[in-house]
C-alpha cells in the first residue's frame, strides 16, 4: 500500500466492488496525502516528489496536477509503471491478482497515453 493511502478510509480501500464518484475523489487524494506525510523528512525529499506525481499520466490526464509528459520526473514516470505492475500482480478485495503476461500486455497497451514509452521499455526489460 502506498504511503498516501494511510489517509484513505479502510471502507474505501477494502471495498469489494466499484467505488462511487465520492469514494473515487477521496482515493484520488492519496498522492497529495503521501506528499504531506513525507514532507519535512529531509532524507525523503526526493521521494516526496515521486509519491505526489506517480498518478500523473504521460498524456496529461492524470492527477493530482494533470502534468504532461516530461513535466513529471523520470523517477515518477518509472514509478508509475511499477505501481500499476504491483497493483495488478497483487490480490485486491475486488479482484484476484492478474498473471504476469496479462499485466505486461496491459501496460504495453497504455504506452504513450498512461505511460512514458521509455519508462515502459526499461521497466519491462528489467522484469523479464
Amino acid at each position: 500500500m502506498g504511503v498516501g493511502k494511510i489517509g484513505v478510509p479502510d471502507a474505501i480501500l477494502l471495498k469489494p466492488g466499484p467505488l462511487t464518484d465520492e469514494e473515487r475523489a477521496i482515493m484520488r487524494r492519496h498522492p497529495q496525502l503521501g506528499e504531506n506525510i513525507l514532507s519535512g523528512i529531509r532524507f525523503l525529499e526526493g521521494a516526496t516528489k515521486i509519491v505526489c506525481a506517480h498518478q500523473e499520466r504521460w498524456d496529461g490526464t492524470g492527477y493530482p496536477r494533470g502534468l504532461l509528459g516530461e513535466e513529471t520526473s523520470l523517477a515518477a514516470r518509472i514509478f508509475a509503471v511499477a505501481d500499476v505492475w504491483d497493483a495488478l500482480r497483487s490480490d485486491r478485495p475486488y479482484r484476484a491478482a492478474w498473471p504476469e503476461g496479462k499485466v505486461r500486455e496491459h501496460i504495453r497497451s497504455l504506452t504513450g497515453a498512461h505511460f512514458n514509452p521509455a519508462a515502459v521499455e526499461v521497466f519491462l526489460k528489467s522484469h523479464g
